[in-house]
């Protein structure tokens, strides 16, 4: 694992107490829906540089590892970042299936992580609002859902564009991250309006830069190992 990025916390330091975070997370998501799976997922921000592409991809490697199969897709068409964190190519990808390849044509690249897939952003559109908030957008995430008993999706941050609020309509669920000491109250509040007035499902928030015990957490796995 020399070449995996080390943001993702979940490989690279899997004993660690952000990558038990994330198991924890994975836990809480698949039981949040109740009788109604969560099984597409929109991982969005308030703002820039919260932390949202690296819950997303921790998550979905989190969702793998418990033997689940996995697609995370890269809808931020503006500023993607995925391809970068598994060491692939960032085209063909979603873009391309919105703009003309077909909602049936998904090319998926294989990750380093079993059962975990990447659709990547593709070429960046001029419009990518109008496209992700397409009726092609929606055939799309049908076709993902026959392939993968998990689709994760990281988006654009909720206040900035459009974006997240156009894709939160289409999926299960829908998980807000904020940077901790960084994210301004004023801007946490309106994403999460934003995300209501288009009567998303908040799934709940995710805390990123949170401070934790390191000693209690050494300890315990001193006990259990």
């Amino acid at each position: 694992m020399t070449d995996t990025d080390p943001t993702l916390v979940t490989l690279t330091h899997p004993r660690s107490p952000a990558a038990e975070a994330y198991r924890t997370l994975r836990t809480n998501v698949q039981f949040a829906g109740g009788e109604q799976a969560v099984r597409t997922m929109l991982i969005t921000s308030a703002g820039p540089d919260d932390g949202k592409s690296a819950a997303a991809a921790n998550l979905a490697i989190a969702l793998a590892q418990a033997d689940h199969s996995v697609i995370l897709v890269d809808s931020d068409l503006r500023r993607p970042v995925q391809h970068r964190l598994f060491g692939l190519q960032s085209q063909p990808g979603l873009a391309d299936m919105l703009a003309g390849a077909g909602p049936d044509a998904a090319p998926l690249q294989a990750t380093a992580v079993p059962k975990l897939s990447l659709l990547a952003s593709g070429p960046l559109p001029p419009n990518p609002a109008e496209l992700l908030g397409s009726a092609r957008m929606s055939a799309v995430l049908d076709t993902l859902r026959e392939q993968a008993d998990y689709i994760v999706i990281d988006s654009p941050p909720t206040v900035l564009v459009t974006d997240a609020a156009v894709l939160a309509t289409q999926v299960d669920g829908v998980l807000l991250v904020l940077s901790l000491g960084k994210v301004k109250r004023e801007m946490a509040r309106k994403a999460k309006t934003l995300l209501e007035n288009v009567s998303a499902r908040i799934l709940g928030v995710v805390v990123s830069n949170a401070p934790y015990d390191a000693r209690d957490f050494r300890d315990y796995y001193a006990a259990s190992g």
